[in-house]
């Protein structure tokens, strides 16, 4: 172990003995510590934890460059009361934009078509069946992407047809019910995975081809490339995010029971303990989709307007 991989395992020690979870430095820190080492830089510099930031590319308007700043300038602040050389990088190096993206809602053709496309476009059979089920899950639950990729094999009651999210998002858990179609895809991944990799290096649902936990930074550009050769999304001026799964299942919710003609306010509730929302205020958000949907183009309107 480097000096500053001990001194990261120290940091991470006492924050979590201050209560904090730590998920994100847990999986981003280490990659941080081992660029340097990689490019025998000794010290934490402005400079690497620029490059570091704001490499890989992501697409313009992601939160991510200015998220992994924020966890380095945490521990560069910690390491400057250790090693006088440390530069921690000014608040606001990067900036975490702040305007509100409007999402793109799929429609059920379209998750088709992308799923399709993983079938032809991924060469490995795991890797192939493995985003089909990723990004059909998405669609079908509305789960945060971190929640679905941080399920274990255990997570998933078969006989109660239910997925257990554990301490995601504002420190909750909760159990997420599954039509029984979900059930039976979770079921044939886990037989083919158990087929196919019949040991896996982890208890995660959804694997690598090593058998590792398969990472968010993996697969947003794999769900773009398969957006772009479906075509999903080539005639919107809103480029399709792998988080808008998220936005067309509360909008299609929404829309279904609109079309059932219930009263929707009152379901809202319902809605905001299915998305893990930490209370229903933070589930309106997803109304101005809907009302987007709606009003975007007379075609869109007659077709969705109740009644």
């Amino acid at each position: 172990m480097t000096t500053l991989a001990q001194h990261l395992d120290d940091y991470l020690k006492l924050r979590r003995s201050l209560g904090h979870k730590l998920a994100d430095a847990h999986r981003l820190l280490p990659r941080f510590v081992a660029y340097l080492d990689e490019h025998g830089v000794e010290f934490v510099t402005i400079e690497a934890a620029l490059a570091w930031s704001l490499e890989p590319a992501v697409p313009v308007g992601s939160v991510v460059p200015a998220d992994r700043m924020m966890l380095v300038r945490g521990f560069a602040r910690y390491l400057s009361g250790i090693d006088p050389r440390t530069e921690v990088p000014p608040a606001g190096t990067i900036r975490r934009p702040k305007h509100w993206r409007r999402p793109f809602i799929y429609s059920d053709t379209d998750v088709l078509a992308i799923l399709e496309q993983a079938g032809v476009l991924i060469g490995q059979p795991l890797r192939a069946v493995t985003y089909q089920t990723l990004i059909g899950l998405l669609a079908a639950t509305g789960l945060r992407v971190g929640e679905a990729l941080r399920l274990d094999r255990g997570d998933l009651d078969r006989g109660a047809g239910v997925l257990r999210i554990r301490v995601s998002k504002f420190g909750k858990s909760r159990l997420v019910p599954l039509q029984a179609s979900t059930v039976e895809a979770l079921e044939r991944y886990d037989h083919t995975r158990q087929r196919l990799l019949p040991d896996p290096s982890t208890d995660s649902l959804f694997v690598s081809l090593r058998g590792t936990r398969v990472i968010y930074e993996c697969v947003w550009p794999i769900h773009r490339k398969l957006c772009e050769r479906a075509g999903v999304g080539a005639n919107w001026n809103v480029r399709p995010r792998i988080h808008d799964h998220r936005h067309s299942f509360a909008v299609n919710t929404l829309l279904g029971w609109y079309r059932d003609g219930v009263d929707v306010p009152s379901r809202i509730s319902w809605l905001s303990t299915y998305l893990g929302h930490r209370e229903p205020r933070y589930t309106y958000h997803y109304l101005s989709s809907y009302t987007q949907k709606l009003w975007m183009t007379p075609r869109t309107k007659a077709a969705y307007l109740p009644g």
